[in-house]
């Protein structure tokens, strides 16, 4: 891999001056260096493509710099592109990302004497629909989230599964998350964990008021629909907890696998229940 795009959070503290030594580092091992518009302004330097497509066309592989929502972000960016990314961590918990700043240049290093696997990952994909109009359409990769506002009032979600009736949850709202996802959102709401290779989707209600309602996983094969009923009250669609639109009463979201997969390099040394131990540490986030 030579032709090596670079993704990054420019506003986090730290990743300019880092970026200048990747970029320094990978020219001296005859790589070539692609950068997208923001990424080059923020150095000075001239971009090379002037808009994110034609970089994405000639790179191999991108680098993102940053930390779980850089990924999320540019994994719903470039997912339709099928090309593969390498998280570096410059964030908190970094979950997403494939290694630490320690070990950044031993790690980049593995990556260019070909030391890695491509793990594919599945996406989700939610279409938001009011009266007979598809308004709405978009992809994530951790989950899609229906919740309501300010007031403490609970929401009424009817819940359909492959155009079957399934429940209609009184909660302050329900996730829908892909096996990536288990690990986000819907854990802190009760949700089992999923190795992130396999192929389904988890409903997990959002502080249910009753004592039946559980998460529930199916197939990925599956649609879920979900019905707005309540007519008080703010009501948001999430997705990724980076996007989002406000629904209302008698909106329905379909969310199904996307069409996308998102695609990450992993290192030969590393796997999932060994990031799992090291980041999910009882009581410690600083890892």
């Amino acid at each position: 891999m030579k032709n090596i795009g670079i993704w990054a959070n420019v506003e986090k503290k730290g990743v300019l001056e880092l970026l200048v030594d990747i970029i320094r580092w990978l020219e001296a091992k005859e790589c070539n260096v692609l950068l997208d518009r923001e990424v080059a302004v923020a150095l000075d330097k001239k971009p090379h493509n002037s808009n994110f497509p034609e970089l994405i066309q000639q790179a191999d592989m991108l680098l993102v710099l940053g930390g779980d929502g850089t990924i999320l972000n540019c994994a719903r960016v470039s997912a339709p592109y099928n090309i593969p990314l390498f998280g570096i961590n410059m964030g908190r918990l970094g979950f997403l990302t494939e290694t630490e700043l320690p070990e950044l240049f031993v790690s980049l290093d593995k990556l260019l004497l070909g030391n890695f696997r491509v793990e594919e990952r599945m996406m989700l994909q939610a279409r938001v629909i009011r009266g007979e109009e598809n308004i709405e359409e978009t992809i994530a990769l951790n989950d899609v989230v229906i919740t309501k506002g300010g007031f403490a009032r609970i929401i009424m979600l009817e819940t359909m599964v492959d155009e079957q009736f399934f429940t209609t949850y009184p909660a302050d709202g329900i996730i829908v998350a892909s096996p990536t996802g288990s690990t986000a959102y819907s854990l802190s709401a009760g949700g089992p964990l999923a190795v992130p290779n396999l192929e389904l989707m988890i409903i997990t209600p959002i502080c249910p008021h009753g004592l039946w309602a559980r998460p529930l996983v199916i197939s990925s094969s599956s649609e879920v629909k979900v019905n707005l009923l309540s007519d008080q009250g703010e009501v948001m669609l999430t997705v990724d907890g980076q996007y989002g639109l406000k629904l209302k009463q008698g909106d329905s979201v379909v969310i199904s696998r996307a069409p996308y997969r998102a695609k990450f390099l992993k290192l030969a040394d590393r796997n999932f229940f060994g990031i799992l131990r090291q980041k999910l540490k009882q009581g410690d986030r600083n890892v």
